[in-house]
């Protein structure tokens, strides 16, 4: 039987030294170059490299969506994405989403819905929505969706579909939990701003 493997490094007495790899990362539409740990989840990265804390650690199991972001505009937990896997694609954080100091639609939307309390979920919640609104215009269908369409209906994604019903957001953002319990003007916020 093997033994431990000794390392050089600051891991301590038999714990391998850290694998890295240069990588550059696409964030909120600038170029950082960084130097990061192959086990390193982008959460990790975003808040302890890059200062970008909007993006929150909830659960760190993937479970409460604080920590969502968008990866070429789709959805992903920042917690369970490791960094090296985002090389070279776009990334966007709550702080990307206002554009030269004008908020995004949805950031007005949640202030004038009062769709936040404690404000811990709401970076996850607002960039889940926008990926969320994107996937809705591409005709990705939900399981609120499926049950709603029947034969002869307008099928999801086909020009003069109906707009979202609340169910139908509630469906979509089921990823993203508010502890504080303000899913209603969470609702309320989407709804404004969908088509």
């Amino acid at each position: 039987m093997r033994g431990p493997v000794r390392s050089e490094d600051n891991n301590g007495p038999g714990f391998p030294a850290p694998v890295t790899a240069d990588i550059r990362l696409s964030v909120n539409g600038d170029e950082h170059p960084v130097t990061v740990d192959t086990r390193e989840t982008l959460l990790d990265t975003l808040r302890e490299h890059l200062g970008l804390t909007g993006a929150k650690k909830g659960c760190d199991h993937g479970q409460c969506g604080a920590c969502t972001v968008l990866v070429d505009g789709r959805r992903a937990k920042a917690c369970l994405t490791l960094t090296v896997t985002v090389d070279d694609r776009e990334i966007t954080t709550v702080e990307g989403l206002a554009r030269d100091g004008v908020p995004h639609p949805l950031q007005a939307a949640f202030v004038e819905q009062d769709a936040f309390q404690c404000g811990y979920c709401t970076p996850g919640q607002l960039c889940s929505a926008v990926g969320m609104l994107a996937e809705f215009a591409a005709g990705w269908p939900s399981s609120v969706t499926l049950g709603a369409v029947s034969p002869g209906a307008v099928a999801p994604g086909v020009e003069g579909r109906p707009p979202l019903c609340d169910d139908e957001i509630r469906e979509r953002m089921s990823g993203n939990l508010c502890r504080c319990g303000a899913y209603p003007n969470i609702v309320a916020a989407i709804r404004q701003v969908a088509p």
